[in-house]
């Protein structure tokens, strides 16, 4: 198979290299060939980091070195595609535009990363919708594991199948998401989590120090491991039931964000970008957070690969 991945920023590299993982000829698009080979060089560091680390075979890495390459010939490649992922900015016109116009290009599976846009709204220019579908691969790509592969109101579900075992041949765990809807699956249930726990600290109920300490070391470390409804079920639904009905009427559930919230943005503190959000970032670093974050990733797929 031949994919074309569309992007040369914070995804498109790592989608395009986690494909050939699987023995998907890629190539990434990119406006110049500058940008290009900048995204194929950045795709090839994340390959020597799973390497280095266990995560991708030898076989696995000579393939990809053979298979992955970079261009900004976009009709040609478009065309020549049999699955286009395009991972561009977060905006409904340019998403459109560009999938109505790979819709006469290419009779290829036409998939979007987008975090929460509308699919079927991305496909409205698309003579044939049923081709079309989303598959968002979580931030850092080449790392996490989940892709979510969401449906449109007329996606076939067979090419969606199709599209899911392929992902999983690639190594990834995929997860078929039956109704495009906002937040999609896994955003839906992460952004429930941010709007109750800024809320908490809206209220002065907790810190926000203490508020992630609780998160990172209770339901958090368990989550990799033990499921949510899983944990429901073994703890026994009546007495679940109970307890969520009791601190369900407490609960944040207005239709904006909470009032913490809402100060940080309209004072112009928003996060590591401006030097303060929740955190004061002069004396916290973005760079090691994310490098953390990182290194524990790697160490949890290491073990699920049983690698000592």
């Amino acid at each position: 198979m031949k994919a074309a991945v569309i992007g040369t920023g914070m995804m498109g590299p790592g989608i395009a290299m986690t494909l050939t993982l699987g023995g998907v000829e890629a190539v990434i698009l990119g406006r110049t060939d500058e940008s290009a080979q900048a995204g194929l060089a950045t795709a090839r560091r994340q390959l020597a980091l799973l390497a280095a680390n266990g995560l991708a075979t030898a076989e696995q890495v000579a393939f990809s070195e053979a298979h992955l390459r970079a261009s900004s010939a976009f009709e040609e490649e478009v065309a020549a595609a049999e699955l286009v992922v395009e991972s561009g900015p977060e905006n409904l016109a340019f998403k459109q535009e560009l999938f109505g116009r790979m819709d006469g290009l290419t009779d290829a599976v036409l998939t979007s990363n987008t975090s929460g846009l509308s699919i079927t709204a991305i496909a409205e220019r698309c003579a044939r919708p049923e081709r079309v579908m989303t598959t968002h691969f979580w931030n850092p790509p080449h790392l996490m594991p989940l892709v979510e592969v969401v449906m449109g109101a007329r996606t076939s579900l067979a090419l969606a199948e199709g599209v899911r075992d392929l992902l999983k041949a690639c190594g990834k765990a995929p997860v078929l998401v039956k109704k495009d809807t906002p937040g999609q699956l896994g955003n839906r249930m992460h952004m429930a989590l941010i709007r109750e726990a800024a809320h908490i600290v809206s209220e002065g109920i907790a810190s926000v120090e203490d508020v992630d300490q609780a998160a990172s070391m209770s339901f958090g470390l368990r989550l990799p491991m033990y499921g949510v409804l899983e944990h429901m079920d073994i703890v026994g639904l009546d007495m679940s039931m109970g307890i969520l009905e009791y601190v369900a009427s407490d609960l944040y559930n207005e239709v904006e964000a909470p009032a913490r919230y809402r100060e940080l943005v309209g004072g112009g503190d928003l996060g590591a970008k401006t030097g303060k959000g929740f955190y004061d970032w002069g004396v916290k670093s973005a760079d090691e957070a994310r490098a953390r974050r990182d290194g524990f990733v790697l160490q949890m797929l290491r073990w699920r690969k049983g690698i000592g």
